[in-house]
Order: C-alpha cells, then sequence, then structure tokens
C-alpha cells in the first residue's frame, strides 16, 4: 500500500508554494468562520421582553399531514406581525379544530421577534428559540466553514500524493470540490427529521470528497479505491438514517456494498499488471451475461419498490406520498444497478462505467426531486469520470487483450 503514496517527486517549487497558501488560507477561513459561529449562537440570550397579544389565522393550505406517515404534524399560523409553527403530536393535531389562536410576541434584546403560544415562557425556551433563529442565520457562515475544510483536505490530498496523479485529475478533483463549496452555500439545506440543515449538508460534502476520490481511483485501475469506498458507504448509511430515505440503497449498502468493498480489495489484490503493479488488470463482459444483468435488475426493482413502498416509516423530509413512493421504485432500480456494479468491479468488468452512468443519472434524478441540489454536482463528477475511466479501462483492455490472466478470482 505504501508504494502508491511513496513515488512523489519534488514539483515545482513555486506550484508547492502557491498549494500551501490556498491550503493555509483555506483553513484559516474555516477556522475563523467556525469561531465566529459558534461565539454568536452561544451568546447571552438575555430577558425577553412581552410586547404585545396577537391572534394568528392556521395555514391549513400549507399543511400536508397523514397518520400513516407521521407521529407529529406542524402547523403553520400566521399574521401581519409574523409567523409561528407548532409541532402536534398526530393525536392532538387531528383533534385540532379551531383556525386561529392567540399567540404573544416576545422581542429580545436585540431586536429580534419571537412568537409564543403561553404567555409564561421559561429561560429554557427562550434560549432554544433564540438559538433555531440564529442557527439559521448562521447556515451560511457554518457551510462555508464546513466547505472550507473540505476543500482543504481534498487540497492536501492532492499536494501530499500529486506524483499519482496526472494534472487533468488534479484539476478535475479541485473543480469538483469547489463547486460543490459553492453549491453548499447558494443551496443551504433545511433541517430535517431533529438534525440541523448544517449538519446534512456537512454529510453532502463529505460524501461528495469520498465519493469522487474513489471514482478516481477506480479510473486509474487502483485497488486502494475500496479503503476510500468503505467510508463512502458509512458516510451514505449516515445519511440514509438521518433523512429516513432511500432504505432500498441503505440496506444494499450495508449487506452488499461493505462486504463487498473489503473481498474486492483482496481479488484486485491477486490480479496486479506484471509491469505495473500499482494497475489491475480488468476486462469486458459477454452479450448474453448482459442480457442476464439487465433481466436482474428489472426484476429487483419491481419487487423491492413494491416491498418498501408498503412500509410505514416516518419521515419529515418528503410531505408528497406520490413523491415519495416514485423515489423508493427509482431507489429500488438505482440499488439494483449499484449491485450489478459492485459486482461488475469485483470481476474487474469495464461494463461498471455503463452501471456508473445509469446510476448516477438516476440518482441525479432522486436528488432533484429532494432538493439536493449540492449533490448534482457529485453526479457532474460521476458522469465526467466515468466516461474518463471507460475510456482508459477501454485503452488498457485493447493493449491487453492477447494476455491470458483472465480468471475471475
Amino acid at each position: 500500500m505504501f508504494n502508491f503514496f511513496r513515488k512523489n517527486i519534488e514539483p515545482n517549487k513555486k506550484v508547492r508554494c502557491v498549494e500551501l497558501f490556498f491550503l493555509a488560507a483555506l483553513l484559516l477561513a474555516s477556522c475563523v468562520s467556525y469561531g465566529l459561529g459558534l461565539f454568536k449562537l452561544n451568546a447571552e440570550v438575555g430577558e425577553f421582553k412581552l410586547i404585545k397579544e396577537v391572534v394568528m389565522e392556521r395555514d391549513l393550505e400549507s399543511e400536508d399531514c397523514d397518520e400513516e406517515e407521521m407521529s407529529s404534524c406542524e402547523v403553520l399560523y400566521h399574521s401581519s406581525d409574523g409567523v409561528m409553527r407548532i409541532t402536534y403530536p398526530y393525536d392532538e393535531y387531528e383533534n385540532l379544530k379551531d383556525t386561529s389562536i392567540k399567540a404573544y410576541e416576545f422581542q429580545s434584546v436585540d431586536g429580534h421577534t419571537f412568537f409564543f403560544d403561553h404567555q409564561d415562557i421559561s429561560q429554557n425556551e427562550a434560549k432554544a428559540a433564540y438559538q433555531s433563529f440564529l442557527a439559521d442565520e448562521l447556515m451560511p457562515l457554518f457551510n462555508f466553514a464546513n466547505a472550507s475544510l473540505i476543500l482543504a483536505v481534498s487540497l492536501l490530498v492532492m499536494y501530499a500524493f500529486g506524483k499519482q496523479f496526472t494534472t487533468y485529475e488534479k484539476s478535475w478533483f479541485i473543480s469538483i470540490m469547489v463547486l460543490a463549496t459553492i453549491f453548499s452555500i447558494l443551496f443551504p439545506e433545511e433541517s430535517a427529521n431533529g438534525v440541523n440543515g448544517i449538519i446534512i449538508m456537512c454529510l453532502y460534502l463529505l460524501d461528495t470528497f469520498l465519493n469522487i476520490l474513489c471514482e478516481l481511483l477506480i479510473s486509474k485501475q487502483s485497488r486502494y479505491n475500496f479503503l476510500v469506498s468503505v467510508f463512502v458507504e458509512i458516510t451514505e448509511i449516515v445519511i440514509s438514517i438521518v433523512l429516513m430515505y432511500r432504505f432500498a440503497t441503505l440496506a444494499t449498502t450495508l449487506f452488499f456494498r461493505l462486504p463487498i468493498d473489503i473481498i474486492s480489495f483482496v481479488n484486485w489484490s491477486k490480479h496486479k499488471d506484471d509491469k505495473e503493479d500499482e494497475l489491475t488488470i480488468v476486462r469486458r463482459l459477454k452479450g448474453y451475461q448482459e442480457v442476464l444483468v439487465i433481466i436482474g435488475i428489472i426484476v429487483w426493482t419491481l419487487v423491492i419498490g413494491y416491498l418498501i413502498s408498503g412500509l410505514d416509516i416516518a419521515t419529515d423530509f418528503y410531505h408528497n406520498q406520490n413523491l415519495e413512493t416514485a423515489i423508493i421504485y427509482i431507489d429500488a432500480c438505482a440499488s439494483a444497478v449499484g449491485i450489478a456494479n459492485g459486482l461488475f468491479i469485483f470481476f474487474r468488468f469495464r461494463e461498471q462505467w455503463i452501471a456508473w452512468y445509469i446510476c448516477s443519472a438516476l440518482e441525479a434524478i432522486i436528488n432533484i426531486l429532494s432538493g439536493q441540489y449540492v449533490l448534482l454536482i457529485l453526479k457532474l463528477g460521476y458522469f465526467t469520470n466515468t466516461t474518463y475511466g471507460y475510456i482508459k479501462w477501454t485503452k488498457y483492455i485493447k493493449s491487453h487483450q492477447e494476455e491470458k490472466k483472465l480468471s475471475i478470482f
């Protein structure tokens, strides 16, 4: 393993100085942003001053609550003075008949307005409301801090192991991470299932970083992609649990992709190229094998999609049952293609790149429907590197087609 990282020849010193400068600047920007955000978030709240009573009207059009999908429901009340959100257990929500409510308007010492459905609020309630407000206000700052840190790590990887990557590969890698950084600030994530949007965005950025690094190593026929892939799977399991969605992919990742990563690393290690031991010998599928794979994907999609759509899983990430059902079937198809992809990679078949194309397209559809725009940058990375990897593998197969090392294991 260490031979892969040792072959660093000292590049141009000016280039290294520029890389170090940007690395230091990104780390400093991240630390300053984190420090400033945490300082503001934990500042003293002070006393809330009662301003007046307000009658607020219930926004019935915004409600979309189903007992089969949710254990609690959020109700929005509004007036000309502001907005108040109250989360009711489903039993209370079901018995909620009034279309208006008496609310109490409070003001913080710095002039921000808050609404409560009772007058005798405690200091803890005031602090929780104020911190929730600040978390939304400071989200761009924390997203910038997270993005700067992930971008710094990306630059560090390219700096430390620069000899292992071509100029194109380094440019592609950093470009994708810069785009992900920009999108994380322009399209912040909302909180879901009690988890703050800042944490969700951090998981998205980490997922993007690990995935494109893994994909790049696959295109280079490096067996070390499977070590990175283990962290990819762990990150995506966490995302699925946090958002309470994509359970077909969650099960596939947990019970298939994690074990196959470990087994594949062993298998690839047995099939090193004779001239370059960092390369793995790769090959291609036969026609009838492709037909069997397609049939398996169709059957898996229909069966798994049907089973998961019948489960009663509560999440506030989606508020439309038809949308959720559609995503379940798309996810089932993506998980089937993901399994095929995992097997193709294990057996070192070039067709794994075609599976990447299909899986990336399906996941892009899910991301668009779910409003996960920062993850579209990851899919852009998939599409571009998949083309690059397919070309590299094809050239290798053509130049080694006379060789007899074609055993699967």
